[in-house]
């Protein structure tokens, strides 16, 4: 966040001048919206998000709304990124990586749309596998070091299947089949709803002990006037 002092120095001693009058006044194009131990999330890690569809916009949700659960998915994933660099992390299989790149491309209207879309985040497919390889690397790492803390029982699968599901079925006036026929269905809804718990339990740890600095409700600071700076003098041969 701080410009380096070797830099700092050097802008400080170079010889400045006016900008002429025909430069255009600086533009803002990005923005720091959050910094995961030092680690910056700029405006457009946002756009990004939404416009893939990674974080799907709610009925009737305001921009903002979608932006503030978009920074936090990606405080959370920033957190989870730094924790597996610690111990190395697998490569995600390119096979997965292509079906969650399918995925996203289903979600447009037609080829088109998604070749407009990538144009309007200024994103080549390349980046897109990028993206969607570290989400996976993350899934890999948690289903790795979490995924055996997690044991479903044959108990817990039937109060499930007495206690929730065989009444919404009946209500809903649907074929209720026996829990021997679905046991591992219902297996794998219980499975993943418990390590989701486990997720969220080791997210907030990881949270608890970085420093999280969130600027997106912050005042954009207006930016400082063009400066030109004289390159150095050539060396007298």
């Amino acid at each position: 966040m701080r410009l380096p002092l070797l830099l700092l120095v050097a802008l400080l001693s170079a010889p400045l001048r006016a900008a002429e009058p025909a430069a255009s006044p600086p533009t803002l194009v990005d923005r720091v919206v959050a910094v995961v131990d030092e680690d910056p999330i700029l405006l457009s890690d946002l756009d990004r998000a939404i416009g893939l569809g990674l974080v799907p916009r709610q009925a009737g949700e305001s921009d903002l709304a979608i932006q503030r659960r978009a920074l936090d998915a990606l405080v959370e994933q920033k957190l989870r990124l730094h924790e597996i660099a610690r111990f190395g992390v697998e490569d995600a299989p390119l096979d997965e990586v292509d079906r969650q790149l399918e995925r996203l491309r289903a979600g447009f209207p037609n080829e088109a749309a998604w070749q407009a879309e990538l144009a309007r985040l200024g994103l080549a497919e390349s980046g897109v596998r990028q993206i969607l390889a570290r989400q996976l690397s993350v899934l890999g790492y948690v289903e790795q070091r979490l995924g055996p803390r997690v044991y479903v029982g044959v108990e817990e699968i039937r109060r499930y299947y007495d206690d929730e599901l065989v009444p919404k079925l009946r209500a809903a006036g649907d074929r209720v089949p026996p829990v021997e026929e679905i046991r591992e269905s219902i297996r794998a809804v219980l499975r993943e709803e418990r390590l989701d718990r486990e997720i969220d339990r080791w997210t907030a740890e990881l949270r608890r002990q970085a420093d999280v600095i969130d600027l997106l409700d912050a005042e954009p600071r207006s930016l400082p006037p063009v400066v030109l700076v004289d390159p150095p003098p050539k060396p007298q041969s």
